[in-house]
């Protein structure tokens, strides 16, 4: 049966190709993710993205035949071209656990992030598309003891959508990264979603030794002594307190922590890696490059971790391309998943 059914969407590439719209889109995660699944049977017809360092590293990538389109919350839902699977990685900052945790009143630059996810079901409300397919932080399942999230997944129900959703971990999916996940993905009543099934790990073995750079890396990456100090004062003042924070060091044969854009997220990853060979500082530091191999990963190792392929193009400076990864999804997560969703859109249109 498994055999036909491929055979079945492998022959739609001359008829059906699914339409689906990229928001809140980053640098493409999720995108890439549901590219690899369908295959050629996908179109990406609208994408909309408010960042423009993320756009820049979304056109690198990906060839459009149209621009992307800024703040979700200006474009009317009338603009977006009709589309069969929504994609939606609404900012998760509003629920995370590491922030303050103000849900639908956190309020940033007169946007209140915690409701952004409104602007989904408006757009889907009136295109009423196959599959809405979104991913946040694990913290959206308990912020304000759950409600928030009963009223995101009742705001899909009552849009007509029967609504599935589900925690996982990116180290279980071939990526050496502990990052948790809440995944939703809402299928239009009228299809036949009862086989849909989220799923299961795919690889828990990889470590970070398996995504390092294949040569040395420059010294750039590489602590200062005095850089090492100030973490090692800042860590020993939280112990102190009774508070776990301060920097830490991976060991290879490990997995990472999750990846963040800000705080200490390149310091709560760093590793030891003793190839460097040159220890000529390359930018402005304080004291002399350390002689221990301690060091942070670099854009393309975090790329790794998320699971981007080696030819996605890192076009900008570290500094964006920490944040980008940080913000972004786990590719093979969502390649696993969108898999599922092919499923049941097979058997519906077969």
């Amino acid at each position: 049966m498994q055999a036909i059914e491929l055979n079945l969407f492998e022959g739609m590439e001359y008829g059906m190709k699914y339409r689906s719209i990229d928001l809140f889109a980053g640098i493409g995660g999720i995108r890439l993710g549901f590219d690899n699944a369908f295959g050629n049977n996908i179109k990406t017809v609208f994408v909309s993205e408010w960042d423009s360092y993320a756009q820049k590293t979304y056109k690198a990538n990906f060839e459009d035949e149209f621009d992307i389109a800024g703040d979700i919350t200006q474009i009317e839902a009338v603009d977006v071209p009709e589309f069969d699977i929504c994609l939606a990685g609404f900012p998760c900052q509003a629920f995370s656990l590491a922030g303050a945790r103000k849900g639908f009143e956190d309020d940033y630059k007169g946007l209140c992030r915690g409701t952004l996810f409104l602007d989904v079901a408006r757009i889907c409300e009136k295109h009423k598309p196959k599959v809405i397919f979104c991913e946040n932080v694990k913290g959206l399942t308990i912020h304000d003891r759950g409600r928030t999230f009963k009223i995101i997944t009742k705001t899909f129900e009552d849009l007509g959508y029967n609504v599935y959703h589900k925690i996982l971990n990116s180290k279980d999916f071939g990526v050496p990264q502990n990052r948790e996940r809440i995944y939703i993905v809402a299928f239009r009543n009228d299809l036949d979603s009862s086989s849909f099934e989220f799923p299961e790990a795919t690889d828990s073995t990889r470590v970070i030794a398996d995504i390092l750079e294949e040569g040395e890396v420059s010294v750039k990456y590489y602590l200062s002594t005095t850089y090492i100090s100030t973490l090692q004062r800042h860590k020993a003042r939280h112990l102190a307190k009774g508070n776990g924070f301060g920097y830490e060091i991976r060991s290879l044969d490990g997995v990472a922590g999750a990846i963040v854009c800000g705080g200490m997220g390149r310091e709560r990853n760093l590793i030891i890696d003793k190839r460097l060979t040159d220890f000529t500082p390359v930018t402005h530091i304080k004291g002399e490059v350390n002689r221990d191999g301690i060091r942070k990963m670099t854009p393309r190792e975090w790329a790794r971790l998320q699971g981007f392929p080696d030819d996605f193009k890192l076009p900008l400076a570290d500094v964006h391309l920490y944040k980008q990864f940080g913000n972004s999804v786990t590719v093979p997560v969502i390649t696993e998943i969108a898999k599922k969703v092919k499923e049941v859109l097979i058997k519906n249109d077969r």
